[in-house]
């Protein structure tokens, strides 16, 4: 390993769970991650094999059959991953944000019905915000669920870009409940839906129509959700009460931002790896091209920001750690590591040439994996509205 990416304080097993995790990137994950990618195939081998490491139940505490690791150790981890490739980092991604929720949010029943079940990669879980004409407008979603007369609640409705929607067998689903607050914000609430895993009628009231193709990220399902008249309870609450649901998935939101940080540290990592290495290789007027002084800054500069945005993410992993609000160090964090994962990669491209072009080199899937990171768990504009706003209140004018 070499000098990037290190992180300063770390205990021998995190040590050692990390050396693992690199391991298995190194001999099960990159050798097929490309050939896997450009087929779209879902990647059945490698999620056993996370399965059986535990990455599932990573941060799920042991007395619910998790390992019970902190937000740094799995974001760490999540870096390694999608050093390997993206998508499977993306594949644990939901699922965590859903354990956590439970964890922060959920009922003791609630809890034990679901945590050991998730720990095992048993259940996966996948979480749902976004729906077809709101984006990052949280406030403007449709999709309601309605109480009857009898206490049963009908949900109806059409959310958008679920991370695992099809593999997914447990959805925390936001929606209206309309319930009389002054506040739109506290008119919504966190449904646990179950479902089955595929594509169709999962459940009752519950269609995931297909697919979505998409120009990266390939590999992990991204879908629609239908909800089509879907009967819950108040059991299936998160937290079991109405009009938290909003809070609850920002909370959730948080710690996901941590987790694309550390996506985009991955990448990065990666798309330096292959530009160090191919300018080494290659040789134009009679010398390598990494003797160039243009592509020797473009190296100096790759690295740089490589080790920013790592140092960052950590930054933000500890302090949500501590117990403190880290929505700003998180939205930094994600901010940084998303532009400038994005810069390291066509940088990486930029050293490849021609040959970065072409699907047979690396680098090629790298650069249509980057850009989802600049949109994902709120684009770069949504983070620095964030950024500001709690700027605004650590600094408030003395005027």
């Amino acid at each position: 390993m070499g000098r990037l990416q290190h992180t300063e304080g770390l205990t021998e097993d995190q040590q050692e769970l990390l050396g693992l995790v690199r391991q298995f990137v190194d001999e099960q994950v990159l050798p097929v991650a490309t050939e896997l990618e450009h087929r779209d195939e879902y990647p059945t081998e490698i999620v056993e094999a996370m399965k059986e490491m535990g990455i599932f139940g990573l941060t799920i505490p042991e007395e619910y059959g998790g390992l019970g690791e902190s937000l740094l150790t799995y974001a760490l981890c999540v870096e390694e991953l999608a050093r390997g490739w993206m998508s499977i980092s993306g594949i644990v991604n939901t699922h965590f944000i859903v354990a956590y929720m439970l964890l922060q949010h959920g009922t003791e029943e609630q809890k034990r019905r679901y945590l050991p079940r998730m720990a095992t990669g048993e259940v996966r879980g996948a979480f749902s915000m976004s729906e077809p004409g709101c984006g990052s407008d949280v406030s403007g979603i449709r999709s309601k669920a309605v109480r009857g007369e009898d206490g049963a609640w009908t949900l109806t409705g059409q959310k958008m870009w679920l991370t695992n929607g099809a593999s997914a067998n447990l959805v925390a689903v936001l929606v209206r409940t309309d319930t009389g607050a002054e506040s739109v914000y506290r008119n919504m609430s966190t449904f646990l839906v179950d479902k089955e895993p595929g594509f169709g009628e999962t459940a009752q009231g519950i269609v995931v129509p297909g697919k979505i193709d998409k120009m990266g990220y390939k590999g992990v399902d991204t879908t629609e959700l239908v909800l089509d008249g879907h009967r819950s309870t108040d059991d299936q609450i998160l937290g079991g009460q109405p009009g938290r649901g909003f809070y609850q998935m920002m909370d959730g939101v948080e710690v996901g931002r941590v987790n694309v940080a550390a996506r985009g540290c991955g990448v990065a990592m990666r798309a330096f790896e292959l530009g160090v290495a191919y300018a080494q290789q290659r040789e134009t007027f009679g010398k390598k091209i990494a003797d160039h002084q243009a592509v020797l800054f473009r190296l100096a500069e790759m690295a740089t920001k490589v080790e920013a945005a790592h140092q960052m993410m950590v930054m933000a992993a500890r302090t949500k750690d501590a117990g403190d609000r880290n929505d700003l160090e998180a939205g930094m964090a994600k901010y940084l590591a998303s532009e400038y994962c994005a810069q390291v990669v066509e940088d990486s491209f930029r050293i490849h040439g021609g040959y970065g072009y072409s699907k047979e080199y690396e680098i090629e899937r790298l650069y249509r994996e980057a850009p989802m990171l600049l949109i994902g768990e709120g684009t770069a504009d949504i983070q620095r509205m964030i950024i500001g706003r709690r700027l605004l209140e650590a600094y408030p004018s003395r005027g």
